[in-house]
């Protein structure tokens, strides 16, 4: 089996990379043995004006990580069903993906990790699976053809203990355990083992959550609640709708004994703070900074880009708060202790909802764009309103910034192991604040407010942006940015010719 799945990786991926091997992995995955129904009755042939059906790719073959996200399709809608009974208890659910075939399907991939399967329908007809690692493997009874729509629905048993690890910023991500419930991390790839999905940050969809829940235990998830319907034995049904198309990594669904607090931001802005029934009170003062960051934000970056924000207090022992959007959630501890600190970690994950969020990074590549900007404006903040001088904390990460060059990669050259380290954060803040020393205060913020507004709801990357910052200064800036986002060495820092990087240390 070991040697089978290896063959039908190598396929699968050549083929994401470009290499004309449908033939090949039909004939592999021909000889798997099926998780789920037998194999389907064989599609119809492709008619004579059409290519004929193949496989889709089984990632979109980001260089960091090939096998997120899939080709083949673009969903439209996933529909999640989640019958949660306790903390730390597998329960039923099921996912249904609405999507158009950007090719003639024979077969196509999900990713999705851990669970129980229990069966896979293609426009409610059965369809064969395999489980590939973390790639689902789905062959429908009927080919499809290019340009069509279809519906997949998946039924498994979700196991909210699954978690994975990493050795940078993040530690551990997927399902996240509480005292009375649960609530979701998925960054960068953990939302495979929520449910089946397209799971790359370029890639994004509108999600309704249907979360039925025990009495006196609530649901909540992204975006607006649309529906509560009483269930038999007093269960409660909760259905939201994103309001807005939402990358995987960015989906949060969280269960538990929760006070949901409204209040209102700039312009009339609902904001919806969801907190564990016991921690109202301690953690109302720094909560309640939420319309001041708005504020602050908008006169910088424009208007927020969302319907509404809101922090879910993580009454866990999470390493790290998230940008989940329109919910960041922020462990308890980050809003127990000093003002500066809460304050740090509250416009941190506010800035992303404009740089990560709304302007979603093209490749993983790009991840400093998000970080490096949420850093930035969270440093900016914070020099403000009682924190270290925005000067001293670049110039520091400045003396650094050669080491952090050497262990982690330059700013836009991480590998997947360091893409979470702190040349994402700190060493990209410091970019650009090269940037704005090189251009002027001026030049920057309009380059700023033109980078959100141009890309607003779309995928953009480090060529995106180098282009934009040289056509608003009105000179080309790639002789000057590549040296700062690429290659081993630190460049002098315009207007500080004092400023010196500290020896690399191995």
């Amino acid at each position: 089996m070991e040697i089978t799945t290896a063959r039908v990786r190598r396929a699968a991926l050549a083929l994401a990379l470009g290499g004309a091997v449908a033939l090949t992995c039909d004939a592999v995955l021909a000889g798997l043995p099926h998780e789920g129904p037998g194999s389907p009755a064989p599609g119809p042939s492709a008619a004579p004006s059409g290519p004929a059906p193949a496989p889709g790719a089984p990632g979109i073959g980001d260089p960091l990580m090939p096998l997120d996200g899939n080709g083949g399709y673009t969903v439209r809608r996933y529909t999640l069903d989640f019958d949660w009974r306790a903390p730390a208890t597998p329960f039923e659910a099921g996912t249904t993906i609405s999507a158009t075939a950007t090719q003639a399907l024979s077969r196509f991939d999900l990713d999705f990790a851990g669970n129980t399967l229990h069966k896979v329908t293609v426009d409610g007809a059965p369809a064969a699976f395999v489980r590939d690692g973390d790639e689902l493997v789905v062959t429908p009874a009927r080919a499809i053809p290019r340009g069509g729509t279809f519906t997949v629905r998946v039924t498994y048993t979700a196991d909210p203990t699954q978690r994975r690890q990493r050795s940078d910023a993040i530690r551990e991500y997927g399902w996240v355990p509480t005292p009375d419930g649960t609530l979701i991390c998925a960054q960068p790839d953990g939302a495979k083992l929520v449910f089946p999905v397209d799971d790359h940050p370029s890639l994004r969809a509108p999600v309704t959550f249907r979360i039925t829940t025990p009495p006196g235990i609530r649901a909540v998830a992204n975006g607006r609640l649309v529906d509560r319907a009483g269930r038999p034995g007093g269960r409660v049904r909760w259905t939201y709708d994103s309001e807005e198309p939402i990358a995987a990594q960015l989906v949060q669904v969280a269960i538990g004994r929760f006070t949901v607090l409204d209040s209102t931001g700039p312009r009339g802005l609902p904001v919806r703070d969801v907190v564990p029934d016991g921690l109202v009170a301690d953690t109302e003062e720094q909560r309640s900074l939420t319309p001041e960051h708005l504020a602050w934000l908008e006169k910088r970056l424009g208007p927020y880009p969302f319907r509404r924000y809101g922090v879910l207090v993580g009454d866990t022992d999470l390493p790290v708060a998230l940008e989940t959007q329109s919910l960041s959630v922020v462990p308890k501890d980050d809003l127990l202790g000093d003002r500066v600190d809460a304050e740090r970690n509250l416009v941190h994950e506010l800035t992303h909802h404009w740089t990560g969020d709304s302007v979603a990074i093209r490749r993983w590549s790009d991840l400093w764009l998000s970080e490096g900007h949420a850093r930035f404006y969270e440093r900016l903040y914070s020099a403000e309103h009682g924190g270290v001088g925005m000067e001293d904390a670049m110039r520091a990460a400045y003396e650094q910034h050669d080491q952090w060059r050497h262990d982690d990669g330059a700013p836009a050259e991480p590998t997947e192991p360091t893409l979470f380290k702190v040349m994402r954060y700190d060493g990209s803040a410091l970019v650009l604040y090269a940037l704005r020393e090189k251009v002027g205060d001026e030049t920057f913020d309009r380059i700023e407010r033109t980078w959100v507004t141009r890309y607003r709801g779309r995928a953009a990357g480090t060529r995106d942006f180098v282009a934009l910052a040289s056509e608003v200064a009105g000179e080309d800036l790639t002789p000057f940015l590549t040296p700062w986002l690429y290659g081993p060495d630190t460049p002098p820092m315009p207007g500080h010719p004092d400023w010196r990087v500290d020896p690399v240390e191995d």
